[in-house]
């Protein structure tokens, strides 16, 4: 496993539907070589219309403003990401392409489960403003009560409650170090799988399965038909009542954030392109504490938190690393 996830040479990959959006505005951060002095592509990993699609149009404004240059948002979704994330690294490391992109779970996933040959080290999270959360909830009107109720249920007769998930998923995992740590047979229980987290969150909401364990961001419009249990996180998240998970599964506790979307760029640029380097991290500090961005963001439901590099990729790899510790399940052996 480690020596695939080590290697270095980028797969040659070859997608289409390349949706492009440009706006120029003044300069303000330059390099000393005079960077940027031209347009500047945002690799967008998806389709149009996602969540990372609208962040980065939403967002381009702003960087864009701290650049002095347009930027132009080129989708190549597909695979996962990983055509996406492929292409990204076959470009140039001068600092004329950055990424948008969910790091966290599909960088894993692609290296984990679709031997990707690049490295997690490839790439440099310059920050991840966007960090969902795994949030188990049940319907308002079921007679689930707390978090409590489905550990007792669950560990007395596994088949007693059916779960809904996502296959493949950062709630799959969780879902798992859940059971493991309260002695639940896992593969007892009732596991309902749906394509998508909107089907999973219907699916909770209107009691056609017992439990679910969706991200909790897309289950704010359905706050009033749910009851929510537990959040993955060790902070309060969105206002959601019930428990936090090191409240049920101790202090520091294994848990996979959901998706960590926001800004990347090549990690070989700190050697070959320091100077380039700084002055796109600067321009995108700059942009994400512009508080005219924060409004405009905010307005959109979209993130624009300064984590920073440090926080963000700890964070990216602290999920990879559990992540790992369960490729079983994630490839559905």
């Amino acid at each position: 496993m480690h020596s695939k996830v080590s290697r270095r040479n980028v797969l040659k990959a070859t997608a289409g539907g390349v949706a492009m959006a440009a706006l120029g505005m003044p300069s303000i951060l330059r390099a000393q070589d005079g960077f940027p002095n031209r347009p500047i592509n945002v690799i967008v990993p998806f389709d149009t219309g996602g969540y990372n699609d609208r962040l980065a149009r939403a967002f381009a404004p702003f960087l864009q403003e701290a650049l002095g240059q347009p930027l132009t948002i080129i989708n190549r979704g597909g695979a996962g990401a990983l055509l996406g994330h492929t292409f990204f690294l076959q470009q140039p490391d001068d600092g004329y392409t950055i990424l948008c992109t969910s790091a966290a779970p599909y960088l894993p996933l692609n290296i984990l489960t679709q031997d990707a040959s690049f490295a997690l080290e490839d790439f440099y999270m310059v920050n991840l403003p966007s960090q969902d959360y795994t949030l188990l909830a049940t319907s308002s009107g079921s007679d689930i009560q707390t978090i409590d109720d489905v550990i007792a249920r669950l560990k007395e007769d596994p088949g007693s409650l059916s779960v809904g998930l996502q296959p493949a998923s950062a709630d799959l995992v969780n879902f798992s170090i859940l059971c493991e740590a309260n002695d639940i047979d896992m593969e007892a229980v009732r596991i309902v799988t749906y394509d998508g987290g909107g089907p999973a969150r219907n699916a909770v909401a209107g009691g056609v399965v017992d439990i679910g364990l969706v991200g909790g961001e897309g289950f704010l419009p359905l706050a009033e038909q749910i009851r929510p249990l537990l959040t993955f996180d060790v902070r309060q998240r969105d206002g959601w009542e019930g428990a936090l998970v090191n409240e049920v599964l101790g202090e520091d506790p294994d848990f996979v954030v959901g998706s960590q979307r926001g800004w990347g760029l090549h990690a070989s640029m700190q050697e070959s392109n320091p100077e380039v380097f700084s002055t796109l991290v600067e321009a995108i500090e700059t942009a994400s504490k512009n508080p005219a961005a924060i409004e405009a963001l905010k307005n959109q439901q979209l993130a624009t938190d300064w984590y920073g590099p440090e926080e963000s990729n700890q964070m990216l790899a602290r999920t990879a690393t559990v992540m790992e510790q369960y490729i079983d399940l994630l490839q559905g052996t």
